[in-house]
């Protein structure tokens, strides 16, 4: 009787993670970067590799960090929003071009328009590995103080933007608390 019995709990076991894992939002990926620091870094700009930029620059604004590359599909399919952003002023966005040549990075935004306040060359992937970058394109929140608030994994979109990245940095220029009901009403619909 036992044979019969251990070998249906198991397939019951694996059954029920199989099922809760068909579930999952494959966006959704924990991140032990949220609520810690901005890994530092100091890298040149794209456009003049004689300039650079570190997050401690930043220190004392709210900002976005969008991790892009040229020959990234995604990263077509969300950069007309984040041009929209960029003229609208709402937020300012730094982009990582990543593990990309700096000829064809530069062309893509002659061609596609530029919503970077600057891009980064992080052409060895180094400062990606450092965020915790799988792929492209990946959106950091930065606050403030240089700590991550919020992470999106692939391409913003308008309902992301308007449900999350607004309203989360909005809060967050207003310096309003992590623990504020609005703020952790923002943060139910991010994540």
């Amino acid at each position: 009787m036992m044979r019969f019995i251990v070998p249906l709990v198991l397939f019951v076991v694996l059954g029920g993670f199989l099922y809760v894992g068909l579930h999952l939002d494959p966006r959704v990926v924990p991140s032990p970067f949220i609520n810690n620091p901005a890994p530092d870094f100091k890298l040149s700009q794209l456009q003049d590799f004689q300039a650079t930029f570190s997050p401690k620059d930043n220190l004392g604004k709210v900002w976005m960090l969008n991790v892009w590359a040229s020959w990234c599909v995604a990263c077509r399919q969300e950069h007309p929003l984040l041009v929209q952003m960029s003229k609208r002023g709402d937020l300012a966005i730094y982009g990582l071009n990543y593990k990309d040549r700096p000829d064809d990075a530069k062309q893509w935004l002659t061609q596609f328009g530029n919503p970077y306040v600057f891009s980064l060359a992080d052409f060895d992937g180094h400062v990606g590995i450092d965020y915790g970058v799988y792929g492209v394109p990946e959106t950091f929140v930065i606050d403030k103080q240089g700590v991550i608030r919020h992470k999106v994994i692939g391409p913003v979109t308008p309902t992301i933007l308007s449900e999350c990245l607004t309203p989360l940095t909005q809060l967050l220029g207003k310096d309003e608390s992590t623990e504020s009901p609005e703020m952790k009403k923002v943060m139910k619909k991010c994540a």
